[in-house]
């Protein structure tokens, strides 16, 4: 009997790893081809980008408990959303997603230093996260670090070219940091 549980252990160790690095594998060829598209192709590339990051690795009942806290989120129940993607943090401290969901919450319930204690997490975790980055660029806006917050929005670009919103936000930031020089 323990020779089957520990061959079931192996096995289902054996199928998460292969699943994890096959995930791996989709994301970098997503990347890839960001790198190389145009606006109109990047949306549906940027599109499988989060569908990826949005799926739990392994655990389907996390993913459910993300989506439950992203439609929380929709309807402005921010406390109850963030609970529940503490929960998923807790329960998976090395998704990075959860982080990123809870580092939104946190700067939309205005505790920009928590949120961007969480930014911090999740670009541990997942370097190329442009989400995570534009974030990070609104939080240093409200935190008055502009400088930061343009390093943010380039990082995010590097990453992802045809993302609009990096060119906007740092034109915006710029003219701000010119109106407080006056």
């Amino acid at each position: 009997m323990k020779k089957i549980f520990l061959t079931l252990i192996i096995f289902l160790t054996f199928i998460n790893y292969s699943y994890s690095n096959e995930r791996t594998i989709q994301l970098d060829k997503l990347f890839e081809r960001l790198q190389l598209s145009d606006a109109d192709l990047s949306y549906g590339i940027e599109q499988k980008i989060w569908e990826l990051w949005s799926t739990h690795p392994s655990d389907q009942n996390l993913t459910l408990k993300l989506s439950e806290g992203s439609k929380l989120v929709r309807e402005q129940q921010l406390i109850k959303a963030k609970k529940i993607f503490s929960d998923v943090i807790k329960l998976d401290p090395e998704w990075a997603e959860a982080w990123n969901k809870r580092a939104t919450v946190l700067y939309l319930l205005g505790d920009y230093q928590a949120s961007q204690n969480d930014i911090d997490k999740v670009l541990i975790l997942e370097k190329r996260h442009f989400g995570a980055l534009a974030g990070q660029g609104l939080v240093n806006i409200k935190l008055e670090n502009f400088e930061k917050a343009i390093e943010s929005y380039k990082k995010a670009q590097e990453i992802y070219p045809a993302m609009q919103s990096p060119k906007i936000m740092i034109d915006q930031i710029k003219e701000l940091i010119k109106r407080e020089l006056i």
